[in-house]
Protein backbone atom coordinates (compact mmCIF):
# COMPACT_ATOMS: atom_id res chain seq x y z
CA UNK A 1 0.00 0.00 0.00
CA UNK A 2 1.48 3.05 -0.87
CA UNK A 3 0.96 6.87 1.16
CA UNK A 4 -1.87 9.23 0.27
CA UNK A 5 -0.45 10.87 -2.86
CA UNK A 6 -0.92 14.62 -1.34
CA UNK A 7 0.31 13.55 2.17
CA UNK A 8 2.78 15.48 3.54
CA UNK A 9 4.63 13.72 6.84
CA UNK A 10 6.56 15.51 9.13
CA UNK A 11 7.67 16.58 12.64
CA UNK A 12 4.80 17.92 15.09
CA UNK A 13 4.88 21.28 16.57
CA UNK A 14 2.98 23.33 19.25
CA UNK A 15 0.86 25.07 16.75
CA UNK A 16 -0.68 21.65 15.37
CA UNK A 17 -1.96 20.66 19.68
CA UNK A 18 -5.27 21.76 19.00
CA UNK A 19 -5.80 19.65 15.58
CA UNK A 20 -4.04 16.87 16.90
CA UNK A 21 -6.31 17.09 20.28
CA UNK A 22 -9.01 16.92 18.04
CA UNK A 23 -8.05 13.82 15.81
CA UNK A 24 -7.03 12.17 18.82
CA UNK A 25 -10.31 12.59 20.49
CA UNK A 26 -12.37 12.41 17.53
CA UNK A 27 -10.54 8.92 16.38
CA UNK A 28 -11.73 7.19 20.28
CA UNK A 29 -14.89 8.81 20.76
CA UNK A 30 -13.69 10.72 23.96
CA UNK A 31 -12.76 14.32 25.06
CA UNK A 32 -9.75 14.90 27.34
CA UNK A 33 -10.44 16.13 30.48
CA UNK A 34 -8.52 19.45 31.34
CA UNK A 35 -6.09 18.22 33.26
CA UNK A 36 -4.98 15.31 30.52
CA UNK A 37 -3.27 17.37 27.97
CA UNK A 38 -0.39 19.52 30.32
CA UNK A 39 1.00 15.48 31.63
CA UNK A 40 0.19 13.32 28.27
CA UNK A 41 2.64 15.64 26.25
CA UNK A 42 5.34 15.89 29.22
CA UNK A 43 5.41 12.03 28.75
CA UNK A 44 5.21 12.14 24.92
CA UNK A 45 6.99 15.66 23.96
CA UNK A 46 5.44 17.17 21.10
CA UNK A 47 8.69 17.21 19.40
CA UNK A 48 8.91 13.76 19.06
CA UNK A 49 5.27 13.18 17.75
CA UNK A 50 5.04 13.20 14.07
CA UNK A 51 2.09 14.09 11.71
CA UNK A 52 0.55 13.39 8.27
CA UNK A 53 -0.56 16.39 6.48
CA UNK A 54 -3.54 16.77 3.29
CA UNK A 55 -4.51 19.99 1.69
CA UNK A 56 -2.92 21.65 4.72
CA UNK A 57 -5.32 19.37 7.48
CA UNK A 58 -3.42 16.99 10.03
CA UNK A 59 -4.92 13.49 9.38
CA UNK A 60 -2.77 11.02 10.76
CA UNK A 61 -0.87 11.06 14.32
CA UNK A 62 1.69 9.60 16.16
CA UNK A 63 3.85 10.09 19.36
CA UNK A 64 6.51 8.77 21.43
CA UNK A 65 8.52 9.37 24.71
CA UNK A 66 11.28 7.40 26.30
CA UNK A 67 10.48 4.48 28.72
CA UNK A 68 12.21 1.67 31.12
CA UNK A 69 10.80 -1.05 30.83
CA UNK A 70 11.65 -4.52 33.05
CA UNK A 71 12.68 -7.44 31.36
CA UNK A 72 13.06 -10.78 33.01
CA UNK A 73 16.27 -10.04 35.32
CA UNK A 74 16.85 -6.74 34.09
CA UNK A 75 15.69 -3.14 32.76
CA UNK A 76 15.91 -1.94 28.82
CA UNK A 77 15.50 1.41 27.69
CA UNK A 78 12.37 1.84 25.48
CA UNK A 79 10.58 3.98 23.40
CA UNK A 80 7.05 4.00 23.72
CA UNK A 81 4.25 4.97 20.98
CA UNK A 82 1.06 6.51 21.77
CA UNK A 83 -1.59 8.82 20.41
CA UNK A 84 -1.82 6.56 16.98
CA UNK A 85 -4.80 7.81 14.94
CA UNK A 86 -5.49 8.68 11.25
CA UNK A 87 -8.72 10.10 10.06
CA UNK A 88 -11.78 8.24 8.73
CA UNK A 89 -11.63 9.76 5.64
CA UNK A 90 -8.09 9.43 4.98
CA UNK A 91 -7.66 5.51 6.67
CA UNK A 92 -6.31 2.55 4.20
CA UNK A 93 -4.37 4.99 2.53
CA UNK A 94 -1.07 3.85 4.10
CA UNK A 95 -0.43 6.79 6.62
CA UNK A 96 0.29 4.85 9.29
CA UNK A 97 2.73 3.03 7.53
CA UNK A 98 4.40 6.06 6.66
CA UNK A 99 4.00 7.64 9.71
CA UNK A 100 5.81 4.00 11.65
CA UNK A 101 8.21 3.79 9.05
CA UNK A 102 9.62 7.31 9.67
CA UNK A 103 9.27 6.95 13.40
CA UNK A 104 11.12 3.53 13.38
CA UNK A 105 13.92 4.92 11.16
CA UNK A 106 14.54 7.25 13.76
CA UNK A 107 14.71 4.57 16.52
CA UNK A 108 17.21 2.13 15.25
CA UNK A 109 19.16 5.50 14.49
CA UNK A 110 19.03 6.18 18.03
CA UNK A 111 19.98 3.08 19.15
CA UNK A 112 16.42 2.05 20.82
CA UNK A 113 15.99 -1.78 21.71
CA UNK A 114 13.05 -2.00 22.24
CA UNK A 115 8.89 -0.13 20.89
CA UNK A 116 6.40 -0.75 22.79
CA UNK A 117 2.49 0.57 22.72
CA UNK A 118 -0.91 -0.86 23.89
CA UNK A 119 -2.72 -1.47 21.07
CA UNK A 120 -6.89 -0.88 20.70
CA UNK A 121 -6.77 -3.25 18.10
CA UNK A 122 -5.46 -6.65 17.95
CA UNK A 123 -4.75 -6.82 14.18
CA UNK A 124 -2.71 -3.78 13.47
CA UNK A 125 0.14 -4.24 14.74
CA UNK A 126 1.78 -7.80 13.64
CA UNK A 127 2.65 -6.78 10.61
CA UNK A 128 4.68 -4.09 12.01
CA UNK A 129 6.68 -6.67 13.56
CA UNK A 130 5.00 -5.84 17.03
CA UNK A 131 3.54 -9.12 19.69
CA UNK A 132 1.17 -8.65 22.62
CA UNK A 133 4.23 -9.33 25.32
CA UNK A 134 1.91 -9.43 27.93
CA UNK A 135 -1.55 -10.72 28.82
CA UNK A 136 -4.46 -9.65 31.71
CA UNK A 137 -7.53 -11.67 32.83
CA UNK A 138 -10.37 -9.44 34.60
CA UNK A 139 -12.18 -11.74 36.88
CA UNK A 140 -15.15 -10.89 38.96
CA UNK A 141 -15.85 -12.38 42.52
CA UNK A 142 -19.20 -11.93 44.99
CA UNK A 143 -17.69 -10.89 48.15
CA UNK A 144 -20.52 -12.54 49.57
CA UNK A 145 -19.76 -15.82 49.04
CA UNK A 146 -16.11 -15.66 48.71
CA UNK A 147 -14.88 -17.47 52.19
CA UNK A 148 -11.28 -17.86 52.32
CA UNK A 149 -9.40 -21.24 53.31
CA UNK A 150 -8.53 -21.89 57.23
CA UNK A 151 -4.84 -22.46 56.29
CA UNK A 152 -5.11 -19.09 53.60
CA UNK A 153 -2.58 -16.32 55.13
CA UNK A 154 -4.52 -13.60 57.43
CA UNK A 155 -1.73 -11.34 58.13
CA UNK A 156 -3.73 -8.18 58.60
CA UNK A 157 -1.62 -4.96 58.71
CA UNK A 158 -3.74 -3.16 56.05
CA UNK A 159 -5.19 0.63 56.28
CA UNK A 160 -8.06 2.60 55.02
CA UNK A 161 -6.11 5.69 53.74
CA UNK A 162 -7.17 8.67 52.02
CA UNK A 163 -5.50 9.06 48.20
CA UNK A 164 -3.62 11.88 48.83
CA UNK A 165 -1.98 10.17 52.28
CA UNK A 166 -1.46 6.76 50.37
CA UNK A 167 0.72 8.17 47.41
CA UNK A 168 4.09 8.65 48.84
CA UNK A 169 3.86 4.99 49.80
CA UNK A 170 1.88 3.95 46.92
CA UNK A 171 5.29 5.25 44.58
CA UNK A 172 7.65 3.42 46.56
CA UNK A 173 5.63 -0.06 46.75
CA UNK A 174 5.46 0.47 42.85
CA UNK A 175 8.76 1.29 41.91
CA UNK A 176 10.50 -1.92 43.79
CA UNK A 177 7.41 -4.45 42.43
CA UNK A 178 8.32 -2.52 39.27
CA UNK A 179 11.82 -3.49 38.84
CA UNK A 180 11.36 -7.14 39.54
CA UNK A 181 8.33 -7.67 37.50
CA UNK A 182 8.59 -7.68 33.54
CA UNK A 183 6.82 -5.69 31.18
CA UNK A 184 6.36 -3.00 33.88
CA UNK A 185 7.65 0.35 33.48
CA UNK A 186 9.48 3.32 35.49
CA UNK A 187 6.26 5.99 36.68
CA UNK A 188 7.19 9.33 35.78
CA UNK A 189 6.25 12.23 37.70
CA UNK A 190 3.51 13.03 35.12
CA UNK A 191 2.09 9.39 34.88
CA UNK A 192 1.54 9.33 38.45
CA UNK A 193 -0.16 12.80 38.08
CA UNK A 194 -2.52 11.25 35.65
CA UNK A 195 -3.32 8.05 37.31
CA UNK A 196 -4.05 10.44 40.78
CA UNK A 197 -5.88 13.06 38.67
CA UNK A 198 -8.54 10.11 37.87
CA UNK A 199 -10.71 11.51 34.79
CA UNK A 200 -13.68 11.03 34.74
CA UNK A 201 -13.98 10.00 31.38
CA UNK A 202 -12.14 6.97 32.49
CA UNK A 203 -14.24 5.55 35.45
CA UNK A 204 -16.76 3.56 33.29
CA UNK A 205 -19.70 5.52 35.44
CA UNK A 206 -17.79 4.98 38.91
CA UNK A 207 -16.85 7.23 41.76
CA UNK A 208 -13.72 8.41 42.89
CA UNK A 209 -10.72 6.19 43.59
CA UNK A 210 -10.20 5.08 47.44
CA UNK A 211 -7.33 2.96 48.46
CA UNK A 212 -5.92 0.14 50.92
CA UNK A 213 -2.62 0.44 52.32
CA UNK A 214 0.12 -2.57 53.46
CA UNK A 215 3.37 -2.44 53.97
CA UNK A 216 3.67 -4.82 50.89
CA UNK A 217 1.39 -3.35 48.96
CA UNK A 218 -1.80 -1.09 48.03
CA UNK A 219 -5.19 -0.83 45.94
CA UNK A 220 -7.06 1.34 44.51
CA UNK A 221 -10.56 1.32 43.60
CA UNK A 222 -14.29 2.60 43.20
CA UNK A 223 -17.27 2.04 43.61
CA UNK A 224 -20.31 1.87 41.08
CA UNK A 225 -23.76 2.05 41.57
CA UNK A 226 -24.65 -1.67 40.65
CA UNK A 227 -22.45 -2.13 44.02
CA UNK A 228 -19.95 -3.46 42.35
CA UNK A 229 -16.49 -2.44 43.32
CA UNK A 230 -13.68 -1.78 40.83
CA UNK A 231 -9.86 -2.67 41.49
CA UNK A 232 -7.96 -0.28 39.18
CA UNK A 233 -4.44 -1.44 40.23
CA UNK A 234 -3.24 -3.88 43.15
CA UNK A 235 0.62 -4.22 43.20
CA UNK A 236 1.67 -6.24 46.03
CA UNK A 237 5.21 -7.12 46.91
CA UNK A 238 4.36 -10.16 49.00
CA UNK A 239 2.24 -13.18 49.42
CA UNK A 240 1.10 -12.07 52.31
CA UNK A 241 0.53 -8.34 51.31
CA UNK A 242 -1.67 -9.92 48.43
CA UNK A 243 -3.89 -12.10 50.87
CA UNK A 244 -4.26 -9.07 53.22
CA UNK A 245 -5.44 -6.89 51.00
CA UNK A 246 -7.80 -9.39 49.02
CA UNK A 247 -9.63 -10.17 52.69
CA UNK A 248 -9.79 -6.17 53.24
CA UNK A 249 -11.65 -5.97 49.49
CA UNK A 250 -13.51 -8.89 50.14
CA UNK A 251 -14.97 -7.36 53.81
CA UNK A 252 -16.15 -4.17 51.75
CA UNK A 253 -19.82 -4.18 52.89
CA UNK A 254 -22.91 -2.74 50.28
CA UNK A 255 -20.87 -4.09 47.46
CA UNK A 256 -21.76 -7.47 45.48
CA UNK A 257 -19.12 -8.07 42.84
CA UNK A 258 -15.31 -7.09 43.01
CA UNK A 259 -13.99 -6.66 39.54
CA UNK A 260 -10.05 -7.03 38.69
CA UNK A 261 -7.23 -7.05 36.42
CA UNK A 262 -5.23 -9.63 37.08
CA UNK A 263 -2.56 -12.13 36.00
CA UNK A 264 -2.57 -15.76 34.88
CA UNK A 265 -0.47 -17.14 37.91
CA UNK A 266 -2.16 -15.01 40.72
CA UNK A 267 -3.20 -16.79 43.30
CA UNK A 268 -6.45 -15.71 44.67
CA UNK A 269 -8.56 -18.50 43.46
CA UNK A 270 -5.95 -21.13 45.90
CA UNK A 271 -6.86 -18.90 48.71
CA UNK A 272 -10.77 -19.43 48.64
CA UNK A 273 -12.85 -22.58 49.87
CA UNK A 274 -14.73 -22.93 46.04
CA UNK A 275 -12.18 -21.20 43.57
CA UNK A 276 -15.13 -21.45 40.93
CA UNK A 277 -15.75 -17.99 42.73
CA UNK A 278 -13.17 -16.44 40.96
CA UNK A 279 -15.11 -15.88 37.72
CA UNK A 280 -12.63 -14.80 34.61
CA UNK A 281 -15.01 -12.90 32.39
CA UNK A 282 -12.29 -11.64 29.59
CA UNK A 283 -8.55 -11.99 28.87
CA UNK A 284 -7.14 -9.41 26.69
CA UNK A 285 -3.39 -8.49 25.74
CA UNK A 286 -1.90 -4.91 27.16
CA UNK A 287 1.92 -4.46 26.30
CA UNK A 288 2.86 -4.64 22.66
CA UNK A 289 6.87 -4.97 22.16
CA UNK A 290 8.54 -4.55 18.80
CA UNK A 291 11.94 -5.70 19.16
CA UNK A 292 14.58 -3.43 17.26
CA UNK A 293 17.78 -4.76 17.78
CA UNK A 294 17.57 -8.72 18.58
CA UNK A 295 20.78 -9.33 20.02
CA UNK A 296 20.58 -6.11 22.30
CA UNK A 297 17.26 -7.73 23.64
CA UNK A 298 18.21 -11.05 24.34
CA UNK A 299 21.05 -10.72 26.09
CA UNK A 300 19.74 -8.07 28.35
CA UNK A 301 17.04 -10.25 29.93
CA UNK A 302 18.10 -13.78 32.11
CA UNK A 303 17.32 -17.24 31.62
CA UNK A 304 16.02 -20.24 33.34
CA UNK A 305 17.09 -22.64 31.36
CA UNK A 306 20.72 -23.44 29.13
CA UNK A 307 19.67 -23.64 24.92
CA UNK A 308 22.05 -23.66 22.07
CA UNK A 309 20.62 -22.95 18.72
CA UNK A 310 20.60 -20.82 15.62
CA UNK A 311 16.68 -18.58 15.18
CA UNK A 312 15.80 -17.38 12.01
CA UNK A 313 13.99 -14.17 12.66
CA UNK A 314 11.81 -12.43 9.48
CA UNK A 315 11.13 -8.71 10.25
CA UNK A 316 8.55 -7.99 7.36
CA UNK A 317 8.70 -3.82 8.13
CA UNK A 318 12.15 -3.14 8.59
CA UNK A 319 15.74 -4.84 8.89
CA UNK A 320 15.98 -6.33 12.27
CA UNK A 321 15.61 -10.05 11.50
CA UNK A 322 18.45 -12.47 10.23
CA UNK A 323 19.88 -15.43 11.22
CA UNK A 324 21.01 -15.00 15.33
CA UNK A 325 23.41 -17.84 17.21
CA UNK A 326 21.94 -17.65 20.50
CA UNK A 327 23.62 -19.46 23.04
CA UNK A 328 22.33 -19.46 27.32
CA UNK A 329 24.61 -20.44 30.28
CA UNK A 330 23.67 -20.07 33.83
CA UNK A 331 20.68 -17.58 32.77
CA UNK A 332 23.23 -15.70 30.88
CA UNK A 333 22.30 -15.19 26.87
CA UNK A 334 25.55 -14.24 24.18
CA UNK A 335 23.33 -13.69 20.45
CA UNK A 336 25.36 -12.62 17.34
CA UNK A 337 24.49 -13.04 13.49
CA UNK A 338 25.56 -16.04 11.93
CA UNK A 339 25.43 -17.46 8.38
CA UNK A 340 24.57 -21.11 10.20
CA UNK A 341 21.72 -23.11 9.29
CA UNK A 342 19.06 -22.13 11.30
CA UNK A 343 17.05 -24.79 13.82
CA UNK A 344 14.28 -22.60 14.50
CA UNK A 345 12.05 -19.79 12.85
CA UNK A 346 9.63 -17.03 13.17
CA UNK A 347 8.18 -13.99 12.69
CA UNK A 348 9.46 -10.45 14.83
CA UNK A 349 6.13 -10.46 16.04
CA UNK A 350 6.43 -13.90 17.33
CA UNK A 351 9.57 -13.39 19.16
CA UNK A 352 8.04 -10.40 21.02
CA UNK A 353 5.56 -11.92 21.97
CA UNK A 354 7.43 -14.99 23.71
CA UNK A 355 10.51 -12.53 24.83
CA UNK A 356 8.60 -11.93 28.66
CA UNK A 357 7.29 -14.92 29.10
CA UNK A 358 3.87 -14.22 28.15
CA UNK A 359 3.59 -16.82 25.60
CA UNK A 360 4.57 -20.43 25.58
CA UNK A 361 6.72 -21.03 21.89
CA UNK A 362 4.60 -24.56 21.51
CA UNK A 363 1.46 -22.16 20.95
CA UNK A 364 3.08 -20.94 17.98
CA UNK A 365 4.81 -23.80 16.90
CA UNK A 366 1.32 -25.49 16.70
CA UNK A 367 -0.02 -22.54 14.96
CA UNK A 368 2.54 -22.59 12.24
CA UNK A 369 3.70 -19.47 13.53
CA UNK A 370 7.52 -20.49 15.00
CA UNK A 371 8.63 -23.63 12.98
CA UNK A 372 11.45 -26.58 14.29
CA UNK A 373 11.74 -29.80 15.13
CA UNK A 374 9.77 -30.27 18.69
CA UNK A 375 12.24 -31.25 20.69
CA UNK A 376 14.12 -27.58 19.92
CA UNK A 377 10.76 -25.63 20.74
CA UNK A 378 10.67 -27.28 23.90
CA UNK A 379 13.92 -26.13 24.39
CA UNK A 380 13.06 -22.91 23.48
CA UNK A 381 10.06 -22.84 26.10
CA UNK A 382 12.08 -23.79 28.44
CA UNK A 383 14.69 -21.32 28.26
CA UNK A 384 12.25 -18.21 27.63
CA UNK A 385 9.43 -19.33 30.50
CA UNK A 386 10.32 -16.71 33.80
CA UNK A 387 8.63 -16.87 37.06
CA UNK A 388 7.18 -14.14 37.41
CA UNK A 389 4.30 -13.05 34.69
CA UNK A 390 4.58 -9.84 32.49
CA UNK A 391 2.31 -7.14 33.81
CA UNK A 392 1.96 -3.57 31.97
CA UNK A 393 2.71 -1.40 34.60
CA UNK A 394 0.76 1.86 33.58
CA UNK A 395 -0.99 2.29 30.60
CA UNK A 396 -0.59 4.44 27.61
Amino acid sequence: MTPHPAARIRPAEKADLAAIRLLIETAFGTRYDPVEPEHIWTLFPVDRALVAEVDGRLVAHSQTGPMTVTVPGGQLPAIGISGVAVAAPQRRRGLLRALYSEQHRQFAAEGIPLAALTASEGGIYGRFGYGAAAREHRIRLDRRFARFLPTAPDPGGVYQVSVPEAEPEIRRIYDTWRRVTPGAQERPDAAWALAFADAPRLRNGGGDLFAFLHPDGYALYRHHDDQSIEIKELRTLTADAHAALWRALCGRDLSHDLVAPVTGDDPLPYLLVDPRQVRTVAGYDTLWLRIMDIPAALTARRYDADLETVVAVDDPFLDAGGAFALRIRDGVAECAPTAAEPELSMGLDVLGAIYLGAHPARAFAAAGRLRGAPERVRALERAFAWRRDAVLGWGF
